[in-house]
């Protein structure tokens, strides 16, 4: 067995690692000037969708509900302040596929409330003699009614069927007005449209590196409210410390139109924020998420569509996180990285991941079991004989 060092680990981040990021960041740096455009210029067609620019506390909407809590903007700030690398509205899942929520505005006032069970009716708005399916536990109906003062717009057929906001609907609106932008920006050699699966509209966006992937995802934001569903944090654990906690959920979450009947319940702003200063103790906790992303990337499941995603393994490093709180465990940089690795392996191997904040939701509940097998083959592989993956 070949074993390696923390010398060889802080090499491979140097050589490897950075050199990928410093790749990926000039990526996201072009997709977002291009978006940021398109978007701009579908909110100038129709003010219900926003610039990419005004996500998170610049979402006009938002600003409305927090303009007499500058705490918060205050805590959002400091995040924005050089440690968020990327637009908070940007998630890197891989580094040719990028999932870009776009903000929607007009709806205020959320209040979560008691929906009605069962809905009667297609995506035309017709009506069905048998039930559209429940939600399951990350998803959820969206009614008009769940906001105290939504923007006249919002009262269109074009997106509400009986009382209820239609993710697949708002998608379509969406779409159309952004296959008109591409042209009005002259973006057409830029930036193609891409065959949709399900309600998600994605696009091919050309920059300097390579050709992106973009998923774009209209995006309801709710800022200093935490679902019902999400019963976080849990008693008796140590990390984060309870001011964080108390912190990190004062930033909501969102609700994202990537099915045709129900909303998903996203906490991106929360992750970046447990996720900024991860390592005030002294600790390797980014340093081991960084190696292990790259291995991922490299041996065990590279590719522009890999069932695992680097969302996989941040949830994965929150729950080792919370697992070894104390700072003396996150000390052995070489032990730290083979421990989640070990902990990877466990959950590919059974097919098994937890949603950090909706913990009864399995992450991996539909991903093919095959490509998961065969990632736990690679994985096993480099537990046997890590020291020939890191030199």
């Amino acid at each position: 067995m070949t074993n390696f060092t923390d010398e060889d680990l802080d090499n491979y981040l140097q050589n490897q690692v950075d050199l990928r990021h410093r790749q990926v960041s000039k990526s996201v740096e072009d997709v977002q000037k291009i978006i940021k455009d398109l978007t701009a210029e579908v909110s100038s067609k129709d003010a219900r969708f926003q610039s990419i620019a005004n996500s998170g506390v610049h979402n006009a909407s938002l600003k409305v509900i927090i303009h007499d809590q500058p705490a918060l903007v205050s805590k959002w700030s400091a995040l924005l302040r050089g440690r968020c690398a990327y637009n908070p509205a940007i998630q890197v899942l891989t580094p040719t596929l990028f999932l870009i929520s776009v903000p929607l505005q007009g709806l205020m006032g959320y209040k979560e409330r008691r929906t009605r069970q069962w809905r009667y009716y297609t995506l035309s708005g017709s009506r069905l003699l048998s039930p559209v399916r429940e939600p399951e536990k990350l998803h959820q109906w969206l009614e008009l009614e769940s906001f105290v003062n939504p923007s006249q717009e919002w009262h269109d057929a074009h997106v509400i069927i009986e009382g209820d906001i239609v993710p697949a609907k708002v998608v379509n609106v969406f779409r159309e007005h952004l296959e008109a932008s591409i042209k009005t920006c002259g973006l057409t050699s830029k930036v193609s449209m891409l065959e949709s699966v399900g309600s998600v509209v994605r696009v091919a966006v050309e920059t300097s590196e390579a050709q992106i992937e973009v998923e774009l995802v209209p995006t309801v934001e709710l800022m200093n409210y935490w679902p019902k569903r999400a019963r976080w944090p849990r008693l008796f654990r140590r990390w984060p410390s309870t001011e964080r906690a108390r912190c990190i959920k004062s930033f909501g979450f969102n609700l994202m139109a990537t099915s045709n009947y129900h909303w998903l319940l996203s906490f991106s702003r929360a992750e970046q924020v447990l996720l900024s200063n991860i390592d005030e103790d002294g600790g390797c906790r980014r340093k081991c998420y960084r190696v292990v992303r790259q291995l991922k990337e490299d041996v065990w499941c590279p590719g522009s569509k890999p069932v695992i995603t680097a969302y996989h393994l941040q949830t994965l490093l929150f729950w080792t996180c919370e697992k070894y709180p104390c700072t003396r465990d996150w000390r052995d940089f070489r032990g730290c990285v083979l421990r989640l690795v070990q902990k990877l392996h466990k959950c590919v191997s059974q097919h098994y991941l937890r949603h950090y904040f909706v913990r009864s939701h399995n992450l991996l509940k539909y991903s093919n079991t095959n490509e998961l097998d065969d990632v736990a083959k690679k994985i096993n592989s480099f537990l046997d004989n890590p020291g020939t993956y890191v030199h």
